[in-house]
């Protein structure tokens, strides 16, 4: 499947979302570390929070190789990142 060029599609075709609004770094990192280990390779994550860490947070995550960022969007201090899980983990 091609990367949709609107971030929305991904979200809304997520096999889970995480809503970690109003925790601080790490807890949205790890919170998303721990969904993620629930999913099955190439399912995708759709994680709302509000760190502004965490926008290099989920950078870093999907830098280390084992999932992919397939997308991210900030509103209104709203950030939104659709992660695929890798098959390595």
């Amino acid at each position: 499947m091609e990367h949709p060029d609107d971030i929305r599609q991904w979200e809304q075709a997520a096999d889970q979302t995480l809503d970690v609004t109003g925790l601080a770094c790490p807890m949205p990192l790890l919170k998303a570390r721990q969904a993620l280990a629930a999913l099955e390779a190439g399912q995708r994550l759709h994680v709302i929070c509000t760190d502004p860490g965490s926008w290099r947070d989920f950078e870093s995550l999907a830098a280390q190789g084992a999932h992919e960022l397939a997308g991210r969007r900030e509103e209104a201090g709203v950030y939104h990142y659709v992660l695929i899980k890798g098959r390595h983990q």
